[in-house]
């Protein structure tokens, strides 16, 4: 059982940037792929962002809605990933979780073992 803690959610301005924080329980975090997804209100649950395990090579992977504003980034000594999200817009209001890839593949909700309870991300026009 892997338990995860989103923070650094918040109210920003178009244009503003916001760090995501997840801290993630275990011993093992650097074997995990690590995602982030969002929600918006009426809306289903989206991919956002995957970073892979450190033995895979820390690979990364954007949504096309983010490639370019947006940013994964993992600490092992801290069990934590990160979203840096830059040039905010409107449309990236959502409820926003990160969760753990075991073995599955990226950017499918299916393939993600475990959900934090995820944090508010508001952007005002």
């Amino acid at each position: 059982q892997v338990q995860l803690v989103e923070s650094g959610g918040g109210l920003v301005q178009a244009g503003g940037s916001l760090r995501l924080s997840c801290a993630a329980s275990g011993r093992t975090f650097s074997t995990y792929g690590m995602g982030w997804f969002r929600q918006a209100p009426g809306k289903e649950r989206e991919f956002v962002a995957d970073i892979s395990s450190t033995w895979s090579g820390g690979r990364t992977y954007y949504a096309d809605s983010v490639k370019g504003r947006f940013t994964i980034s993992r600490d092992n000594a801290k069990n934590t990933v990160y979203l840096q999200m830059s040039s905010l817009k409107p449309e990236d209001t959502a409820v926003y979780y990160c969760a753990v890839r075991l073995r599955g593949p990226v950017a499918d909700m299916g393939g993600y073992d475990y959900w934090g309870q995820g944090t508010q991300v508001t952007v005002s026009s």
